[in-house]
């Protein structure tokens, strides 16, 4: 169970390492540790705020199919920004992008590495 945590928390920091090299917006100070604590309070903020907003969300979400979705994620990237004062977001549009990149890196990633479980 650890070894799984500890990968996806590796994986999630390399998809905000991508993200903040390809987005001039997006500012990860800090080197490693920074990123990976980036990672970690991006992480915890998502399991513990994240349903608590895709409840409130949801009928925003259903009417707009989804796409409201993408606005959830970047306030959670937003809230991690804002508790955080090694990583710097840039406006609402470059949020929306970033958040939209890091779940799409993430995914690809995590079908990507092999289950350490199964291994």
């Amino acid at each position: 169970m650890i070894k799984i945590l500890l990968v996806r928390w590796a994986i999630v920091s390399v998809a905000i390492a991508i993200v903040a090299a390809i987005m001039p917006s997006i500012d990860v100070e800090g080197g490693f540790f920074g990123l990976i604590g980036v990672a970690l309070v991006f992480g915890l903020v998502n399991a513990l705020i994240g349903p608590v907003l895709r409840l409130v969300s949801l009928p925003l979400t259903l009417i707009t199919f989804g796409l409201f979705g993408l606005v959830v994620n970047a306030l959670l990237l937003a809230i991690s920004a804002g508790l955080l004062d090694n990583l710097d977001v840039g406006g609402f549009l470059a949020t929306i992008v970033a958040a939209f990149l890091i779940s799409v890196l993430t995914a690809v990633m995590v079908f990507a590495v092999p289950d350490p479980a199964n291994a």
